[in-house]
């Protein structure tokens, strides 16, 4: 059982990284499920919808409904399987990249421009050095 001390830096940490990962949303201009899409066929490559909707844990009605969207927007394309005639696969297309890589450059710059702003040299030393150990508990 985790000490209380624990505890509490865990209930603050849950807390401050729920804000901050809701105001680093805020700078999107595609909406969250459409960019989780993007960046799932960024990091895996093509998929089918229904692999997408398991990947994103949604109903695949739901996931069909994003591709269409993504489709529409032309950030993805549609190919045909390449082992099974039934079935399709999604991928980026070169706009869906770079609507991607706006997307992480948005969120990215706020993020860089608060600290440089809110932060003095030796807090951005410290948020630097917590950083690899929040990786460290992510990779638990």
């Amino acid at each position: 059982m985790p000490s209380s001390e624990a505890a509490a830096i865990a209930a603050d940490l849950r807390t401050a990284m729920g804000k901050l990962s809701r105001r680093v949303k805020h700078e999107d201009r595609i909406p969250l499920g459409q960019v989780a899409v993007l960046g799932a066929l960024d990091r895996d490559g093509a998929m089918t919808t229904s692999d997408l909707a398991t990947d994103q844990r949604v109903r695949p009605q739901s996931m069909a409904r994003v591709v269409g969207l993504l489709m529409d927007q032309g950030l993805i394309t549609r190919r045909a399987h390449p082992t099974d005639g039934r079935k399709s696969l999604v991928d980026l297309s070169e706009a869906g990249h770079a609507a991607l890589e706006a997307e992480r450059g948005r969120r990215a710059g706020w993020l860089a421009q608060a600290i440089e702003v809110e932060l003095t040299n030796e807090e951005q030393a410290l948020l630097a050095r917590s950083a690899a150990l929040l990786e460290r508990l992510a990779a638990r």
